[in-house]
């Protein structure tokens, strides 16, 4: 049985369309809301009408009428029998090469397996990719009740995730500022820290203790732990997440078996 609560957060797609609008940097308007079309629909369950995509991304009727012909007509997008936009098969070329050029290194991906396995709980590494900081591989869990995995790719939410918060607490200066300034610091759960003041101290106790934890700060009933891959700088994050019930009363447990795991490779 899996856990997964995703409490109201501003979408990717509007994100982007909002970008669209920025004056700041130079940008091809039509190509930036092209893709927050894409990313809707894929943040859809079945796919969306025309006139959802435009209410959701407050574009106007001819704009999204006019993008969506350009789409279909390249294949990223289709039509299904309803009358629904779903992703189109050219989209499935973007994902494979997605999927290969974001591979996790070999090390990787049995390490994670191996924490999964000795834990019980859905395990992933994570790691810093073009400043983001990146889901890169997962395995779910084996107990009864678990966390459901994480998608390969995600990226979101660096400040309410153990894992991004270990990453960030070992990065530079200069890489965490930049990345705090150009990333909200949206409230997933009333758990979630969201000011920069709080931040700077769970970075301090990070440093400190040699690992990460979120006490439902992503998402309620979950809590998540962190450790991180090598010595020096953090390059890689290994994280488990385990419902909160027993969370603390096994966290030393859970310790144990991840840096074993990772000393023996």
């Amino acid at each position: 049985m899996g856990i997964e609560k995703k409490p109201k957060a501003r979408s990717g797609a509007r994100e982007i369309a909002a970008k669209a609008s920025d004056r700041a940097p130079p940008r091809v308007q039509s190509a930036a809301r092209a893709m927050a079309i894409l990313v809707a629909v894929a943040e859809s369950p079945h796919g969306l009408r025309a006139m959802e995509i435009a209410k959701t991304l407050g574009l106007g009727r001819q704009t999204t009428y006019h993008l969506l012909h350009t789409l279909i007509g390249c294949g990223m997008l289709a039509r299904s029998p309803e009358g629904l936009h779903v992703l189109g098969l050219q989209m499935a070329t973007l994902a494979d090469a997605f999927v290969r050029q974001l591979a996790a290194p070999e090390h990787l991906a049995p390490l994670v397996r191996r924490i999964a396995q000795e834990t019980g709980e859905t395990a992933y590494a994570v790691a810093w990719r073009e400043g983001e900081i990146v889901n890169l591989v997962a395995a779910p869990g084996s107990n009864a009740i678990h966390a459901m995995t994480v998608p390969q790719g995600y990226h979101r939410h660096a400040h309410a995730r153990a894992t991004g918060k270990l990453l960030l607490a070992h990065a530079t200066k200069e890489i965490r500022e930049g990345y705090l300034a150009t990333h909200r610091l949206d409230r997933r759960t009333a758990n979630t820290l969201t000011s920069r003041k709080a931040l700077e101290r769970e970075f301090e106790r990070i440093r400190e203790d040699g690992y990460a934890r979120d006490r439902e700060e992503f998402a309620l009933g979950l809590c998540c732990l962190a450790v991180p891959v090598g010595s020096g700088p953090a390059t890689f994050a290994i994280g488990i997440s385990a419902p909160s019930a027993a969370f603390e009363a096994k966290l030393e447990g859970y310790l144990k078996i991840m840096r074993r795991a990772i000393r023996a490779g």
